[in-house]
């Protein structure tokens, strides 16, 4: 629970980094400060079918990998477990910590006894898409993440087993 707050500020930095890049909106303000706040975290924290990892280092969380199941993947198929949230900081990408997270997810899906996960990203976040593509995942379907009245196109990814 010490740690909700830290994953607010995180997911914040975050999400506005991936996704705003030409300026901030009252209308996306408005989504991250309602969504992510410590009190979400804390509700997640105490869902039995919620997990949270994290990564961290010696001044506190760099990245966390969120997994929930029961939640069926909008382009039909068997699964049921989603790879919610996968969130490292921007200054410490490519330091192989959005990989052992994944890992780290997908082990607790198999040991669990969960299906193969599935996830959504944003269908202009070729890097994220490369990435998961790199690491076991392919191409599911399309969805739509709505906030208010806007949709944006998501690419659906399937973990390809366990």
């Amino acid at each position: 629970m010490n740690d909700c707050s830290s994953l607010a500020a995180l997911s914040i930095e975050v999400w506005s980094s991936t996704y705003l890049r030409n300026g901030i909106s009252g209308h996306f303000a408005d989504y991250v400060l309602a969504h992510y706040t410590p009190a979400h975290f804390a509700e997640a924290l105490q869902n039995p079918a919620e997990r949270l990892l994290v990564s961290q280092n010696r001044d506190g969380i760099d990245g966390y990998i969120r997994v929930t199941h029961g939640r069926p993947s909008p382009v039909g198929g068997a699964s049921c477990t989603e790879i919610s949230t996968l969130y490292v900081q921007p200054r410490h990408h490519g330091r192989g910590i959005g990989r052992l997270l994944l890992q780290a997810g997908l082990q607790l899906c198999w040991s669990n006894g969960w299906d193969a996960p599935w996830l959504s990203s944003n269908s202009e976040n070729s890097r994220a898409i490369s990435f998961y593509l790199r690491n076991g995942f392919e191409h599911a379907g399309l969805t739509n993440f709505r906030i208010s009245e806007s949709e944006y196109a998501n690419d659906v990814l399937q973990y390809s087993s366990l």
